[in-house]
This record gives structure tokens, sequence and C-alpha cells, in this order.
């Protein structure tokens, strides 16, 4: 047995000798590789897959699913600051299905689906009141949950006691909820509101006044109605002064990008300032317009003409002359020729155009503009010919009169103070080196350095490897050559000397081992 160990000790000596550094290299590598892919395996073979089975839970229903599991003998892992627990892939559905059966988890929260258990002719007003509130309590808050961004959601609600009397006056409810948002989530203005609406309509006689929602951090959502949302003066400022920037930084774009296709866009300098109306002006309009304004008639809805024409003949003087102390003898009719009269009337109901406008005016108005501008003259010119001035204060004043509300009645001098061009080399410009001179960093250096001496290394190794490669072939020849013919009786003949020669060329290592082998032997 001794001998037989010591014979594999020597042979495996002896082919461990044999071998080059690179392949006893290769061959330490490729058993520490089977040895690290063998663990590998075995570990990802035998390590279990946890997947949560619950999420978003309480530290009730946490450690209740925990208790259950582990009385059963399953493996489970705790995350999340106790509100997800995690089970084994494999046992996730039918641990829903099983605990969903037994009733797990129950929260201990009443909703109304309690109701039905509990019903019976034993329970007091007083116990039914309590679970009443504790079941809107439970439904309030599931509603609240199903908002987006919220996690969790507290409701207290405080009801007043109901008097015996019918003409005393019964107090409001009371409603105080928290929710625990998701981090990077805040509550907009209309989901403050529709949680407001949510509580009042969801609780009997609760006003909004009496609600109070906060979150995890105490901070008070405060409900603000149409009337009041905009009374805030810094708010209004800030809108307002949003709204002015915007204008302003439009219409600097627009000139800067304008004149800085004609004279080169680093050679321009714009600064718009504006001054804005925001009144804003609700009126009502009622108008009277004919409908032939050049006429100024309407159209005739109904006509009416009346004509009348008389004639008659004339009587003498006669009758019963007057008797008296002041006329004596005065005669009782005067006589009167022949007459005749003639009446022409006409009645014409016309029609007008009646307008009536509900006119609410434009937030905001641009009531005064002014643009400045500052342009460079081109090389070899102290400033712009005045022509060229000219053009660009003329396409500025388009640009006022466009702007301003009500500028199209503003003389031209008018609108020729509110711009402002000059023309001048410009000192505090910038100058850019058009041809940068490039600097390679030192780090740089050292690396192609190192790089380079790692390639002459290889370079040395691969032609001292061919060099004593050749020395191999030399040597291997000059010992095929001294090697005497062998003779036949010995069982070598022609054909192995050439299977010989043949290794030798071939397999230059193996022939040397050979040797040796038939060395030692001798």
């Amino acid at each position: 047995m001794k001998e037989k160990l010591s014979l594999y000790k020597q042979k495996t000596t002896e082919y461990w000798s044999g071998r080059t550094s690179r392949q006893k290299g290769i061959l330490i590598g490729s058993i520490l590789a089977v040895i690290a892919l063998f663990f590998l395996l075995a570990f990802f073979g035998t390590r279990t897959s946890y997947v949560p089975l619950y999420n978003d839970l309480s530290l009730q229903e946490t450690g209740q699913i925990k208790e259950t599991l582990d009385a059963r003998g399953i493996s489970s892992t705790i995350s999340n600051n106790g509100t997800t627990i995690l089970v084994p892939e494999t046992l996730v559905d039918s641990l829903k299905v099983e605990l969903a059966a037994e009733g797990i988890p129950t929260s201990g929260s009443i909703d109304y689906s309690f109701f039905k258990e509990q019903m019976g002719f034993g329970m007091t007003d007083n116990e039914f009141s309590v679970m009443n509130r504790a079941a809107m309590q439970t439904e309030l808050g599931n509603l609240i949950r199903n908002i987006d961004g919220v996690n969790q959601a507290n409701v207290m609600i405080t009801l007043p006691e109901e008097s015996v009397w019918l003409n005393a006056e019964q107090d409001a409810s009371t409603a105080s909820v928290v929710v625990d948002l998701a981090p990077g989530y805040q509550l907009g203005s209309s989901q403050v509101k529709a949680l407001y609406h949510l509580v009042s309509k969801s609780v009997p006689n609760l006003p909004i006044d009496n609600i109070v929602i906060m979150n995890q951090m105490f901070e008070d959502y405060l409900y603000e109605s149409e009337d009041n949302a905009s009374t805030s003066t810094l708010t209004a400022f800030e809108q307002q002064r949003s709204i002015q920037r915007e204008i302003e930084r439009d219409l600097t774009k627009n000139v800067q990008q304008m004149l800085g296709t004609m004279v080169g866009r680093d050679k321009v300098l714009v600064s718009v300032t504006t001054d804005i109306d925001f009144t804003q002006e609700n009126r009502t309009e009622a108008l009277v317009e004919p409908v032939d304004p050049e006429n100024m008639e309407g159209i005739a809805v109904s006509m009416e003409r009346v004509s009348e024409v008389y004639s008659g003949e004339g009587y003498p003087e006669g009758g019963i002359a007057g008797t008296g102390e002041g006329v004596p003898n005065y005669p009782g009719v005067i006589s009167q020729g022949d007459s005749e009269w003639e009446r022409t009337e006409e009645r014409i109901n016309n029609e007008v155009n009646r307008i009536n406008r509900d006119i609410v005016e434009s937030p905001y108005k641009i009531r005064d503009l002014g643009i400045q501008v500052m342009i460079e003259p081109p090389e070899g010119m102290d400033a712009l010919p005045q022509d060229r001035i000219a053009d660009i204060q003329q396409i500025l004043g388009t640009i006022v009169r466009t702007s301003i509300n009500g500028a199209n009645e503003l003389p031209q001098d008018v609108i020729n103070q509110k711009i402002f061009v000059s023309s001048q080399p410009f000192e505090g410009k910038l100058e850019l080196d058009l041809n940068p001179q490039t600097v390679l960093p030192a780090w740089l250096y050292i690396v192609g350095g190192i790089l380079i001496a790692l390639i002459l290394l290889l370079l040395i190794l691969l032609f001292r490897k061919r060099k004593q490669e050749q020395e191999k072939e030399l040597v291997v020849e000059k010992l095929i050559e001294e090697i005497p013919d062998l003779p036949d009786e010995e069982g070598l003949s022609s054909t192995k000397r050439k299977q010989l020669e043949k290794m030798a060329k071939e397999k230059p290592e193996d022939f040397s081992k050979l040797l040796r082998t038939w060395l030692s032997e001798d």
C-alpha cells in the first residue's frame, strides 16, 4: 500500500514538475473556478426566496400574523419598520387563502360588518352608539386611504349627545383626521377641499369649520373657499410678479433673437421693463343701436297713416238782435264764408338693435413698456450708422405699439420716448479663445507610462518564450541525432523510431519527460 502511495506521489510530483508556470496557473485557476461554481450552485440552490405576504400593516396585525406563522413552523421575516411581512415565495398564495379563511389579520377596528355578528337583543343604546361611531371612523379612514399618496388615515369623531327636549338646540359634531402621506407627496388644494367635503358629508351635523386635517408632521391643511382663496396678499403678489417676469422674459427673448440675427447674438444686450395693470373689471352693457347707422333709422315694424279732409259752406248774418245797455241792436250771428280743412297724420313703429353684453376684462393689461437696447458696432467703427439705428427704433416702436393696451392712439414722439438704442463698444465682454491649447492632465501621462511599460514587459516575455522554445527544439534535435539505432530485439522497430521522432518534433516536453524516465530507470 505504501509503495502504491509513494508511486502515485512520485508520478504526481513528476507530472507537476513537468508543467510550465502557465499550465500550473491554468490548472489551479480551473480547480478554483470549479470549487467556486460548486459553492455558488449550492448557495443559490438552497437559498429561500422571500416575497411580501402583506404590506402596509399595523404593528398589531404584523404581530398577529407573525405569531400564527411561527405556530405553524413557517419561516418569515419583517421589514419596512414592521409594516411588511415576507414569507417563502412558494407559500404566498396558499397562506393568503388559509389566513383569510381564519379571518387573519384582524386589525381590531370595528366596521359595519361587525353589527351582523354582534346584533342581538342584549345590546344597549350606549353600546350601539359606541360601535356605530367606531364603525364610522373605520369606514371613513378606509375611504381616505384610497386617495393617491395616503398610506394611513386615522379619524376621530365626536358626536353630540341627543337631547330629550324637542326645543333644545342640538350641538354640532367634530372630527379630527391625521393622514400619513407617502414620502415626497403633498396634498393639493383641490384634494384638501375634497377631504373636507368627504368628512363633512359622511358624519351627520358636521360643518366644515369643525373639521381639522393634518399630516404625520402635524402640518394643518386649511380649507380655502372660493371667496377667500385669493385674499392672501403675498400669494397675489407672487402671482402678479410671476406674470410680469414672464411677459418681460418673452419680450426680451423675442427682441434679442430678432436683433441678434441682424447684428450678431453676442453684440446685443436687451432690457425690457413693463408696467402692468392687474385690475379686473366686470361690467354689463345694455346698448340700443339703429339698424341703419348712416340714416340713423331702424326697421319699420308697423305703420299707420290718417288723412282727414273737410269742406263746408258759409252762412249769412242774422239771428235776434241783441238788447241791452252795452251793445244795442248787435246781430245774433255773424256771417261766415265757405271753409276747407285737411289733416294728415303718420304713425311708424321702428325696431332698433338692443345689445346686452356681460364683459369680463382681462386680469392684466400692459399699461406701459420700456425697451433699452445696447448694440456693439462692427470692428473699425465707433457706432452704428444713424439710418441703421433708425431702422431698429422703428422695429422696436412697432413692438411697443402692439404690446401696450391702447397704444394705437399715442403719437409717435411718445412711442419714441419709450425706446432707447445705444451703440458703443462693449468693454466688459468676455473674450473667448477660439484656439485653446489642449493641456493633458498629469494622471494621463502616468497611466500612459504604465501602459507602455506593461507592453514592453509583455514583448520581452514573448521574445524570451520564443527563444526558450527555439532552444528546446535545438536540444531535442540534438538528442534525436545522438540517439543510436535501437536493436530489434528490444521490441523497437523502425516504426517506433519514427513515432519517437514525430513526438520529439510535435511534443518536445512530453518527449523530454520520456527521456528523463528512461534515464532514471537506467
